[in-house]
């Protein structure tokens, strides 16, 4: 976040600088609290070994600092139990110095299925909502961005952000840990904006795509993924309690649907480049995630359906244009 602020002038922020700096502000002295879960991991990432590692990879499916002959055995194990210590890890898989960082979600998947349809990211300003631990923004990296910031309120994901950046220390990519609604608003500020796996969680999602779109700048680009429901007529599912085992669920739209959606929200030029099942492949439980996954949220006698009864998770990328 300190870099962030020392860059603020260069992006051009000037009309909301006062509204950000005081934001940014806040969070430092959140994730800075000397006790519960912010000390917990504030500890973590800085008690992680100093090491360098031989090259970095934020091309390929795994983003890693490659591991040199010389490193201390004791470095690694330390190394292995402190990112251990900061599960569950969900989107990745990441690499550090030999230690493999096997993630909840095979996230190379959903990049492989999107990457071949968007806009170049080369000297783009990219907004990446919902974060995580910086997977995607690593990704975006290796494309020659001016820019990549990253927001996500879940503070473990920060904290997990930052034991990466500690090794591969990538220029250029920014995050916050906070909401989108915290968020002022960057006017026409960014060229692409990345929104996968949370329009489902909003209770207002035409109100969250218009401030998607009051974020771009004309003829930029969304990039959306979401759970959809199967189907050709524009209606959207409204889960009683939970889908496959999440509270926070509020619509699953048919594509007509959020197609109808983005356009009430201003954007054009709508078009679903994907549409495909969650397996277990893509999405699992691993050593690395001391949470529950995919296999525990199906009907156990029916893995086309939730244990709620709902279909099970199909997801969609959807790209859009602003005017």
């Amino acid at each position: 976040m300190d870099a962030l602020l020392h860059d603020l002038n260069r992006l051009g922020l000037d009309p909301v600088q006062k509204e950000l700096t005081a934001l940014i502000e806040e969070k430092k002295a959140l994730v800075g609290r000397d006790f519960g879960n912010e000390k917990k991991f504030h500890t973590l990432v800085e008690n992680l070994p100093e090491m360098h590692g031989a090259d970095i990879d934020i091309t390929g499916r795994r983003v890693s600092v490659l591991p040199r002959d010389d490193h201390d055995p004791a470095e690694i194990e330390a190394l292995h139990q402190g990112l251990k210590d900061l599960r569950p890890w969900r989107k990745g898989p990441y690499g550090l110095f030999g230690v493999d960082i096997d993630t909840e979600w095979n996230s190379d998947v959903k990049w492989d299925r999107l990457a071949p349809h968007i806009a170049s990211l080369e000297g783009r300003r990219i907004l990446d909502i919902g974060a995580s631990s910086g997977y995607y923004m690593f990704r975006m990296a290796a494309h020659q961005p001016e820019m990549v910031l990253g927001i996500d309120p879940q503070i473990l994901f920060y904290f997990q952000y930052q034991a990466l950046q500690k090794y591969l220390q990538i220029p250029g990519l920014y995050f916050i840990p906070a909401k989108m609604e915290e968020m002022p608003v960057l006017k026409a500020f960014f060229d692409t904006i990345f929104c996968m796996g949370v329009i489902y969680h909003r209770k207002s999602p035409i109100d969250t795509l218009k401030e998607i779109h009051a974020c771009l700048r004309p003829g930029g680009e969304l990039v959306m993924e979401t759970l959809i429901i199967e189907g050709d007529s524009e209606t959207a599912l409204f889960p009683v309690d939970r889908y496959a085992k999440m509270r926070n669920v509020f619509f699953i739209p048919t594509v007509p649907c959020l197609a109808n959606w983005l356009t009430r929200a201003g954007f054009t030029n709508i078009r679903c480049v994907d549409v495909s099942p969650t397996t277990l492949a893509e999405q699992r439980k691993t050593d690395w995630v001391n949470t529950e996954s995919l296999e525990m949220f199906l009907d156990p006698n029916d893995p086309t359906q939730t244990v709620e009864g709902y279909p099970a998770p199909v997801r969609a990328v959807v790209l859009a244009d602003a005017e």
